[in-house]
C-alpha cells in the first residue's frame, strides 16, 4: 500500500481548511496497515495531532455503545427488537408511542423528530437535567406516523439509553464499559460524566483534541462534550457523549467484523449483529448502523452493499466492509473551531475511494 498519496491528499485538505487535524487508521484481513496522524489537535495551542488522541465521537456513541449495549441485553433475554416500549418505560404506557418498538428507534423509523434543542429549556430548569429529557421525551409530538418512513433521530436514542438504565440498573456508560469494552481490553473509549470530569481529564488532558468554541457556553471545548443535549443532560447519552482514540475504535470494529463474518466473537453474538444490518424497506439505515447510500455516500464507491459504517457530526466516521474485511476509521476535528465548516462532506468519499485504490 503506497501512504504518500493518502497522506499527502490529507495534508492538502489541512491547508485547505477542510479541518485541522486527523487521525486515520486502516485495516484488512485483522491486520493494521495504515495508521498516522497528521495536523493540529488544537490550534490555539499548536498542539499537534497523534495516533492516540482522544476525540469525541459524537454519534458515533449510537452503535459503538447504545446499539452494542442493546445486543448484549437481546442476548441475555432481557428485551427482544420486536417489544414495546410502552411495556418497559411506564411513562410511554398510555400515550401515543406505547407502540415504537425497540427496533423502530434503532433503524429510526419511529415517528420521533430529527433533533430538539432541549439544551435551551434544561439548563433553565432547576431540575434534574436527565429526568427532565425523558419528560421532555415523552412530551415530544410524533413528526410522522409510527414506523412510516425513517428520519434520524437523536431522539429516538435517547430513549434507548433510558431503556437501558430501565432494564440494567446501570447508566450507559457503566453498562456498555463492563459488559462490552473490558472484556475487549479497550480502555480508551468511555463517556465524561460532567460531575467527574476534572478526575477523568486529569488521566487524559493532554491528549484530548479540542472542538468548537461553544457560543453559550462561552468558551472552546477540550474533553466536554460537543453535543448540546448531551452536555446539558450530564455528559452521558445514547445519541452522543463517547469518547475515543482509532485504536480503541479498531478493536471494537474487529470484534463487529467478526459477528459479521460469523467468527468467533468475545463479548457481541453474531446472529444478533446481523440481524440487526438486515436492511429493511431498502432504506439505507439499518439497525444502529448506517450503510453505503446509492449516490454520494460518504463510504465512497467501492464499499460493498454489506458494508456497516456511522459519521459524527465532529467529523469522525467509521466503515466496515464484511467482504473485503477491510476497516477504514477517519476521526478529524472539522468543527475545531467552529461548527460552521462543512467541507468534510466532499472530502469523506475521496478519501475513502483513494484508500480503496491504494489497496486493491
Amino acid at each position: 500500500m503506497d501512504k504518500n498519496p493518502i497522506s499527502q491528499k490529507i495534508e492538502q485538505a489541512i491547508l485547505q481548511g477542510v479541518f485541522p487535524g486527523a487521525v486515520l487508521l486502516c485495516a484488512i484481513d485483522q491486520k493494521i496497515i495504515f495508521h498516522e496522524s497528521y495536523g493540529m489537535a488544537d490550534i490555539f495551542k499548536k498542539k499537534e495531532m497523534r495516533k492516540n488522541s482522544i476525540f469525541d465521537l459524537a454519534s458515533l456513541t449510537k452503535p459503538l455503545a447504545t446499539t452494542l449495549a442493546l445486543s448484549k441485553l437481546i442476548e441475555k433475554g432481557k428485551i427482544c427488537l420486536n417489544q414495546k416500549i410502552g411495556s418497559i418505560l411506564k411513562e410511554f404506557k398510555t400515550c401515543e408511542k406505547a407502540d415504537i418498538t425497540i427496533d423502530m428507534l434503532l433503524r429510526h423509523t419511529s415517528g420521533y423528530p430529527a433533533h430538539r434543542e432541549y439544551f435551551k429549556k434544561m439548563i433553565q430548569k432547576n431540575k434534574n437535567p436527565r429526568q427532565y429529557l425523558r419528560q421532555l421525551l415523552v412530551q415530544e409530538t410524533l413528526e410522522t406516523k409510527i414506523d412510516a418512513c425513517q428520519v434520524y433521530s437523536d431522539l429516538g436514542f435517547m430513549v434507548l439509553s433510558w431503556i437501558i438504565e430501565t432494564i440494567t440498573g446501570q447508566r450507559l456508560d457503566q453498562y456498555v464499559f463492563e459488559q462490552i469494552y473490558s472484556p475487549l481490553e479497550i480502555e480508551k473509549l468511555f463517556f465524561i460524566d460532567l460531575d467527574q470530569k476534572d478526575e477523568i481529564l486529569s488521566q487524559y488532558q493532554q491528549k484530548m483534541v479540542a472542538t468548537q468554541i461553544c457560543p453559550w457556553r462561552e468558551k472552546l471545548l477540550k474533553g466536554e462534550v460537543d453535543d448540546d443535549n448531551a452536555w446539558a443532560a450530564g455528559g452521558i447519552e445514547g445519541h452522543a457523549g463517547l469518547f475515543g482514540t482509532a485504536g480503541a475504535i479498531y478493536k471494537l470494529c474487529h470484534e463487529i467484523l467478526n459477528a459479521l463474518l460469523n467468527k468467533p466473537t468475545k463479548t457481541v453474538a453474531p446472529n444478533i449483529i446481523k440481524a440487526f444490518v438486515q436492511r429493511k424497506n431498502q432504506y439505507d439505515r439499518v439497525a444502529g448502523f448506517d450503510t453505503p447510500s446509492k449516490e454520494n455516500s460518504s463510504s465512497g464507491h467501492y464499499f460493498s452493499s454489506s458494508s456497516v459504517g456511522h459519521l459524527g457530526f465532529t467529523g469522525t466516521s467509521f466503515w466496515i466492509d464484511p467482504e473485503t474485511s477491510l476497516i477504514i476509521i477517519f476521526l478529524t476535528n472539522r468543527v475545531h473551531p467552529l461548527r460552521s465548516n462543512e467541507s468534510i462532506k466532499q472530502f469523506r468519499p475521496q478519501i475513502h475511494d483513494l484508500i480503496v485504490s491504494q489497496l486493491l
